[in-house]
């Protein structure tokens, strides 16, 4: 076991030491896939070493490397050293935070986690909630949450309300809650691809004209396509207004609160009723770690207490606990679930919250730098400036000029082909030195670059910019 443990824990190093001289995704065909893994359950065991071996060279590097320096695309997800450990001994040791009595040790550390999570994003002190496995499930806790305390049992008439822009995990949650699609309003957003909080009300106002029940506002806190943030104060006005619940879903963007400029790029996150937040993203966690976050966590026992249905929980009640004690597992979907907080716990401990703020300020700070290159550039138009760590822009080649009025802020303009901006991409991608992907903005394909890795450098920007610069010329 020893052995083994301490071969694990090279391989581990050597892959945290040496992403950067690999490329940042390799793909596997499907064939070539099952092969490697194995068709058939083995009859007969094998050697741990060898087969430890086989699975770290050969499959588990096959896919996209988030914390390579230049991959850029989606949500770059780093991990770190500390959080590798603490997964590995929180499976050990089998921690469950669920009922106090089976797992107090780990109740305690997600509780403490939570409320550190709390304090680092500027909160009060009410706030209150339980990690998950992401921002899906957490945007689902949380909308369950505000279904129940607003809506009770009858979600007939309801409706809810977002922006286009929001993640898509938004519409899942509401067809897992028993909404019809007709049942979630996505409005276009206004100016800076924002939610128009004016457009909110107007809906607002004419639905409960024609007899229909708003219930909630989802504000998105760092789209994933732009880094847009809705404007928390002015929704929460609206909210408050007509008593509806205010979901901010700050998956990507809610960790830049932890830096003083980033927190007013945040403003009025103390104002939401439920806050999603993804560990995984800008705080630099290993898959999985999301957490839903919500002011009065009450509401959250409301939904999700064990003995709500009143079903047989007879064998679960000498675990339940009676005084100050917390069940977990009153507070969410799951009752079985590794203690996920281990690793937020650890690595902030381990190397301290200023840390993880520097690390904020350089994703902001290589944004702003990547944002003033490209426009600089001859053949490169930015279309959104950077925002939360997010840039959009195009190739336009040959040094000319945009044809078409517009804003560039906005995508505006006569966008240029949207397959070139995707051949641009692929040919990016293939020269296996960078990553960089597409995404839609106003209706228009343009690159993308998401710049939170703490280990990117502004001579990682230039690479890869020469790379775009390159490719498009050669299209």
């Amino acid at each position: 076991m020893r052995r083994v443990g301490r071969q694990v824990v090279d391989l581990v190093v050597e892959r945290l030491l040496g992403v950067a001289q690999a490329p940042p995704h390799a793909v596997l065909g499907v064939a070539e896939a099952r092969e490697l893994v194995g068709r058939e359950v083995p009859e007969e065991g094998a050697d741990l070493a060898d087969l430890v071996e086989r699975v770290a060279r050969d499959v588990l590097p096959q896919g996209v490397r988030f914390d390579h320096p230049r991959c850029f695309a989606f949500v770059p997800t780093t991990g770190n050293y500390p959080a590798v450990l603490a997964d590995a001994l929180a499976s050990a040791f089998l921690s469950v935070p669920g009922a106090w009595l089976v797992g107090s040790g780990p109740t305690q550390i997600e509780l403490t986690a939570l409320g550190w999570l709390t304090g680092l994003l500027g909160l009060p002190d009410s706030f209150g909630g339980v990690f998950v496995s992401g921002g899906s499930v957490a945007n689902l806790t949380a909308l369950t949450a505000a279904r129940d305390d607003r809506l009770g049992g009858d979600l007939s008439r309801a409706r809810l309300y977002c922006s286009t822009q929001a993640h898509p995990s938004v519409a899942r949650a509401v067809h897992v809650l028993g909404f019809g699609r007709d049942q979630l309003c996505a409005l276009p957003p206004g100016p800076g691809l924002r939610l128009d909080a004016r457009a909110v009300r107007e809906r607002v106002v004419a639905d409960l004209a024609a007899g229909l029940r708003p219930f909630a506002v989802v504000a998105t806190v760092g789209t994933t396509s732009t880094g847009a943030v809705d404007p928390l104060p002015e929704l929460s006005a609206v909210c408050r207004e007509f008593g509806l619940w205010l979901h901010a879903d700050g998956a990507y963007g809610a960790a830049a609160a932890l830096t003083s400029r980033g927190r007013e790029r945040c403003a009025g996150l103390a104002w939401v009723d439920s806050l999603t937040v993804d560990p995984h993203k800008w705080l630099f966690q290993p898959y999985e770690a999301g957490c839903v976050l919500v002011r009065d966590p009450a509401v959250l026992r409301a939904s999700f207490r064990m003995d709500r249905h009143r079903l047989d929980t007879g064998y679960l009640a000498p675990a339940r606990a009676t005084g100050e004690e917390v069940n977990l597992d009153d507070y969410g979907p799951q009752q079985s679930r590794g203690l996920r907080a281990l690793k937020l716990w650890l690595s902030l401990s381990a190397f301290g919250a200023a840390a993880f703020r520097r690390a904020v300020d350089h994703g902001l700070d290589l944004a702003e730098y990547a944002g003033a290159r490209i426009a600089a550039h001859p053949d490169l138009e930015l279309v959104t400036p950077p925002a939360l760590g997010i840039v959009t822009f195009r190739y336009r080649g040959g040094g000319r000029a945009p044809q078409g009025g517009g804003s560039k802020r906005e995508g505006g303009g006569a966008a240029p082909d949207g397959g070139l901006q995707e051949r641009v991409s692929a040919a990016v991608c293939a020269t296996g030195d960078a990553m960089v992907l597409t995404t839609e903005v106003a209706g228009a394909r343009c690159l993308r670059l998401c710049t939170i890795n703490p280990a990117s450098t502004e001579a990682d920007i230039d690479r890869t910019l020469a790379l775009v610069a390159t490719a498009g010329a050669a299209l």
